[in-house]
C-alpha cells in the first residue's frame, strides 16, 4: 500500500505540473516546443508510475483504463516522431480530469485505511 500512495501521490504531482504547463491554452501547447515537451515528459512519467500500482489496486479501479494508459506511454516514448500535438491536447482536457478524480478517490480511500 505504502509504494502504491508513492505511485499515487506522484502521478498528482504530474497532473499539477501539467495543468501548469498548459495555462496558456491549446495554441500555446500546439506551437510552444517547450510547452508540448514539457508536458509530454510529464504524461510519460505519469504513465510510468501508473504501470507501478499494485494489480489489486488497479483490479479494484476498472473505470481507470490501465492497458490504455500503458499503451501510451509506449507511444510517448518510442513513437516520438510520429506524435499528434492536437491529440495530445484532446488527452490533457479531456482524460486527464476523470483520471486525476479516480486518483484522488484511491489516494483517499488508501490514506483512510491507514
Amino acid at each position: 500500500m505504502k509504494d502504491d500512495r508513492l505511485h499515487l501521490e506522484h502521478i498528482l504531482e504530474c497532473l499539477d505540473a501539467i495543468r501548469e504547463y498548459v495555462t496558456g491554452g491549446r495554441e500555446v501547447f500546439l506551437y510552444d516546443r517547450k510547452t508540448r515537451k514539457a508536458t509530454i515528459r510529464e504524461l510519460q512519467e505519469l504513465a510510468e508510475a501508473s504501470q507501478r500500482i499494485s494489480p489489486a489496486l488497479k483490479a479494484g479501479h476498472p473505470e481507470v483504463p490501465w492497458p490504455a494508459i500503458a499503451g501510451f506511454r509506449n507511444v510517448l516514448v518510442h513513437d516520438y516522431l510520429g506524435i499528434r500535438f492536437d491529440r495530445i491536447w484532446e488527452i490533457v482536457e479531456r482524460d486527464l480530469p476523470p483520471f486525476r478524480a479516480a486518483v484522488e478517490a484511491m489516494l483517499r480511500n488508501l490514506k483512510g485505511g491507514c
